[in-house]
Formats: structure tokens, C-alpha cells, sequence
């Protein structure tokens, strides 16, 4: 009876704990719109008024600056682009003839349009943004002065982004990078998905909603054929899958053997695995890919003491490439898999093998019922990761075979190429940007499903409190 008493008691505790942290916030903006005075309210307008007029004059200036910073780019730069967005210009680039010599008038430029179309549409965006904050600021210091209390100062603000309001004040300049050189330039790429931004329309292009979408649905599509993109995408989960459990488990059983009792000079065994990781990937690439070159070194050896007569196709046929950029990337990153396994494993509680050994365990037991699922949960984060890493491993594929052998097919992959190094040459080597864009969207989808599903059913997400 006490243990059920005592277990409806814990339940209860965590019930309310979990109420409490996600109980809204007092200072809320919902809790701002019911009680805010006017002079609340007219900070939405002047941002930081509702803080200048109860002695907060610094907090109150950064608001204004802030606003009157995003106005000045909207009033000189977004008034300019803005209209023209819907277009992306109209003027074509003109001539006219001045004394006999032909003279070029600019037209719009659609990539300018577009670019800053969308930082302005993001300024906007954040204007909001800072008028609820400025809104639920004045409330806040409106409701202080309301209780008796004088106002935090600006020092003592200050001293709460770096105490109790640590979250926020290590982590706005990361948000502002991830929202400068992360999202700006994603939402910019997918734009270009719904325009014609092609080799033929660089400077002017135009709108041209689910065209390339509907095109490549349909097959009718000259730069995407269906068949072709699913051939690539087949692939390269197929590489992903291979270049990550095979690291992994080649990787487990190497620093496994290292890390036992009986093996001996394990310093030099690992430092012998870390050399690869400290010679530059783009280098070993590139000597291998001299290396196995059909005049390469190791062709000529074999040949020279007359172990093939003709010239292995290590990277001139389909079948010889692939197995030839899985057995590569193996050697480049099992020695990654060894250091974080070998720290892993130094980690494991001792009492595991100890209770294991008692229950008269055998090593195949202790692994597959110790070590294995402890593994597992570190590193399943890591697998992840690595995994939507090795879908994206551009390096690997495009050092090693630049993504071939080609394809006799116009604008096709080659047959080593991933999603990736398809959108490459699709975008740098044939400027078929909106082709491009649909490939990146493409990829991303695959990668979030991918990625979201795994981890969600993972334990490492399931039972974040410890191993289960």
C-alpha cells in the first residue's frame, strides 16, 4: 500500500513539475495584449517608449535603434526591390548607338531582385517580431512599477543575460548567424525553385510557380528526368547506409581489440588510425584517385608482374567505382569511428561486466547485452549525424571520381554521383540554378524524414535520463 502511495506521489510531482515548466510566462505577449496601458501600447509604434518613460533609457534606445535600423534598410533598399518581386523586373538590357559605338542600358537584375526581396520580406518579419518584444518589455516594466518596485537598470539587465537569463544572451548572436548565413540563403534557394533561372535567363528570369516541379513529376522535364533523379536518390541512400554502419561496425571491432587487456603498445595503435585523420581529406583523395587511375601506380605494378593483363576499371565502370568510394571512404573514416568508440568504451561501468561475469556471461553475451546496447545509446545522436552527413559527403564522391563515369544521357548523373554532387554540376558546371533548387528541396525532404523519424524512435530520444 506504502508503494503505491509513494509511486501515485511521484507521479504527482512530476505531473505538476512539468505543468510548472511549461506554464506561460506572466510577461506573456497573450498576457501583454490584455493588461498593457496605452503608453504600453504605443511602444508597438516607438519601440522602447513604454521603457523610456519608466526610467529604462538604454533598454528603450536599443529598441529604437533597432527599428530605426530595419526601417532605414526597408525606406532605401527594400523600397526599391519590393515592388518589383512579384516581376523580378520588367526592363530588358537595351543598346542604342552614340557615334557609330554601340552602348548598353542595365536592365533589372532579377538575381538582386530576389535576393533582396527576400531580405526585405525577412526584415518585415522581424519588425513584428521586435514590437511584440518591445510591447511585452514595456509591460513588464509596467507591471514592476505597478507592484511598488523601481525598474532593473541596464547594469542589472545586463547581469541576468549572463545569470538566470543566460539562455538568451549566449544564444542571440548564434540565432542571428543561423538566421543571416542559414536561413536567408535557404529560403533564397527555394525561391529559385519557381523561377526559370537557367543558363539561358541569368540576368533576367522570371516566375514560374510549379513548373519545374510539375515538369519533373510529369517526365517532360529536360534538365530532371524522374527516372534518373530516383536512380541517384537510390544510390545515394544506398552509399549513405553502407559509408556509416560499415565505418561503424569495422570501426567498433577495430578499437574493441585495441582497448582489450591483452593488446599491447595501444597508444601506437591509435596513433597509427589518427594519422589519416590528420593527413588533409583533399589530399588522400586526390592521391588515390592518381593512384587508381587506369595508368596509375597500382595498374602499372599489377600489370608488371603480371596479375591482370588489362588495366583494372577501378573508376571507369559503374559497379568497379562504387565499391571502389565505399571501400575508400572505410579507410578515411573508421580511425573517426575508433576515437569516439575507444572513449566510449573507457566509459562503460565497470559493476555491467562485473554483474554480467557473475551471471556467468560469456563474451558474446557481456557484448551483445553490455557493451553493444550501451554503444548504441551514445552514439545513436552520432549515426544520425554521420548518416545525413555521408548522403551529403561531397568531398568522398568528387575528389575520388568528380561523380562518374558520365552518362551518355543529356544533363544525367554520373554513375557515382549522389544528390549532392548531381546539384553541383547542375548548378556550377550547366547554371541550371532552378534545377538545382528542386534537387536541393528534394534532398532536404528525404534528409528531415530520415533524420526526424530515426531519432524520434531512437532510445537516446525516448529515455534522454540515462541507459536503458
Amino acid at each position: 500500500m506504502t508503494g503505491t502511495t509513494s509511486t501515485k506521489l511521484k507521479r504527482r510531482q512530476k505531473k505538476t513539475s512539468t505543468a510548472e515548466r511549461f506554464a506561460p510566462s506572466p510577461y506573456s505577449l497573450k498576457e501583454a495584449a490584455k493588461h498593457a496601458d496605452i503608453l504600453s501600447w504605443i511602444s508597438i509604434v516607438i519601440f522602447g517608449f513604454g521603457n523610456f518613460v519608466r526610467m529604462q533609457f538604454v533598454k528603450g534606445l536599443i529598441f529604437l535603434a533597432c527599428e530605426v535600423a530595419l526601417f532605414a534598410f526597408l525606406f532605401t533598399t527594400g523600397i526599391e526591390y519590393l515592388p518589383k518581386l512579384h516581376t523580378l523586373g520588367t526592363v530588358e538590357q537595351g543598346k542604342i548607338k552614340v557615334n557609330g559605338f554601340w552602348r548598353y542600358t542595365p536592365g533589372d537584375n532579377s538575381v538582386e531582385i530576389l535576393l533582396y526581396g527576400v531580405m526585405s520580406i525577412l526584415t518585415i518579419v522581424l519588425l513584428v517580431y521586435l514590437a511584440t518584444l518591445s510591447l511585452r518589455s514595456a509591460y513588464k516594466t509596467q507591471s514592476v512599477v505597478k507592484s511598488g518596485h523601481k525598474p532593473l537598470n541596464f547594469i542589472k539587465d545586463a547581469k541576468q543575460l549572463l545569470n538566470e537569463k543566460a539562455h538568451i544572451g549566449f544564444m542571440t548572436l548564434p540565432t542571428a548567424g543561423i538566421v543571416l548565413f542559414t536561413i536567408l540563403p535557404l529560403f533564397f534557394m527555394i525561391s529559385m525553385a519557381f523561377t526559370n533561372y537557367d543558363e539561358d535567363h541569368q540576368k533576367k528570369f522570371s516566375w514560374v510557380g510549379l513548373e519545374v516541379f510539375s515538369e519533373f513529376l510529369t517526365g517532360k522535364s529536360k534538365l530532371i528526368k524522374a527516372d534518373v533523379f530516383f536512380d541517384v536518390l537510390i544510390w545515394t541512400l544506398i552509399w549513405a547506409f553502407l559509408a556509416t554502419f560499415l565505418n561503424f561496425f569495422f570501426g567498433m571491432f577495430i578499437a574493441m581489440i585495441i582497448n582489450r587487456k591483452t593488446t599491447h603498445l595501444k597508444s601506437v595503435w591509435r596513433t597509427c588510425f589518427s594519422l589519416t585523420i590528420a593527413v588533409p581529406q583533399f589530399v588522400s583523395l586526390l592521391i588515390m584517385n592518381n593512384m587508381l587511375d587506369q595508368n596509375g601506380v597500382i595498374n602499372v605494378v599489377f600489370k608488371e608482374h603480371g596479375w591482370i593483363r588489362h588495366e583494372l576499371p577501378f573508376l571507369t565502370d559503374v559497379t568497379w567505382a562504387r565499391v571502389t568510394v565505399i571501400i575508400i571512404n572505410l579507410w578515411v573514416g573508421i580511425p573517426f569511428t575508433i576515437m569516439q568508440i575507444t572513449g566510449i568504451l573507457q566509459n562503460v561501468p565497470a559493476e555491467l561486466y562485473e554483474a554480467a561475469e557473475l551471471d556467468g556471461a560469456g563474451w558474446w553475451q557481456r557484448f551483445m547485452n553490455v557493451t553493444m546496447p550501451y554503444i548504441i545509446f551514445v552514439m545513436t545522436p552520432y549515426l544520425i549525424t554521420t548518416f545525413t552527413g555521408n548522403i551529403n559527403n561531397f568531398n568522398v564522391i568528387y575528389l575520388l571520381t568528380k561523380g562518374g563515369p558520365a552518362s551518355s544521357k543529356v544533363n544525367s548523373a554520373g554513375g557515382t554521383d549522389l544528390l549532392i554532387t548531381w546539384l553541383y554540376k547542375l548548378t556550377v558546371d550547366q547554371q541550371n540554378y532552378n534545377a538545382g533548387a528542386v534537387i536541393g528541396i528534394l534532398t532536404f525532404i528525404v534528409l528531415a524524414v530520415v533524420a526526424l523519424i530515426t531519432y524520434r524512435n531512437s532510445g537516446s530520444y525516448k529515455n534522454e535520463e540515462g541507459f536503458r
